[in-house]
């Protein structure tokens, strides 16, 4: 293989590829190799976001504006919701023309009506209250159930077996139960008295024993154990 290498202004001539690889192994980089490596990327870590900041704003400006209008609508829909049941429940009146006995009998009709819904809404408001406290009691079960309960202070008191029958039994209790009537009672013997020991002399024995009537005493002795 050979690179045609630039002398002047003359001709090229060529020059052989082993003087490239002997400036390789002297240290020098490979031309070659510097060609084919990228130029660096100044800007490689600050990178562009996709959408820029106006756009952002502008799209928060667009949902803040939809959601307005969502609860304005939902606002409207209510209100004339309220108006119909309100219409429904509390038709105009119509006064003119009547005389004194047709306005109290309006009134006294009215004022029926008003008593059966404060009755319906006492029970109604009765009926919450009763809901809540079955949903707290309920609460107060599950977190018993799973142990998150805090546990109160507790120090040692002594019970009795009465008193802790009569807890646990309540009214049914009625037998008092002494735990020490069945113990046996034992007396400490004094231990440190020494007892008075008497003494023989040995050579009594002995005596005793020698002879022929020692001799039958041990007979006799050892006769009487197996006789029995």
């Amino acid at each position: 293989m050979c690179v045609f290498k630039p002398v002047g202004r003359s001709v090229c001539c060529p020059v052989p590829s082993m003087s490239l690889q002997s400036t390789a192994s002297r240290g020098q980089p490979d031309p070659r190799r510097l060609s084919t490596v990228p130029p660096p990327d100044n800007h490689a870590g600050s990178r562009k976001p996709k959408i820029t900041a106006s756009r952002k704003l502008l799209l928060k400006s667009l949902m803040l504006a939809k959601a307005k209008e969502c609860w304005e609508q939902e606002h409207e829909e209510r209100e004339a919701e309220k108006a119909r049941y309100l219409a429904e429940r509390i038709p105009t009146l119509q006064t003119r023309g009547l005389s004194l006995s047709a306005l109290q009998d309006l009134c006294r009709e009215l004022h029926a009506k008003v008593e059966v819904v404060d009755e319906e809404r006492y029970d109604i408001e009765a009926k919450c209250l009763h809901n809540t406290r079955e949903i707290k009691d309920l609460k107060l079960k599950v977190l018993d159930l799973r142990g998150k309960f805090k546990r109160p202070p507790l120090r040692r008191v002594r019970v009795s077996a009465d008193a802790m029958l009569r807890a646990l039994l309540g009214s049914k209790h009625k037998v008092s139960m002494d735990l020490r009537a069945n113990l046996k009672s034992v007396k400490k013997e004094d231990t440190e008295k020494e007892r008075p020991v008497e003494v023989g002399d040995w050579r009594k024995n002995v005596e005793a024993m020698s002879g022929m009537e020692g001799r039958k005493k041990m007979f006799d002795a050892a006769k009487s154990p197996t006789s029995q």
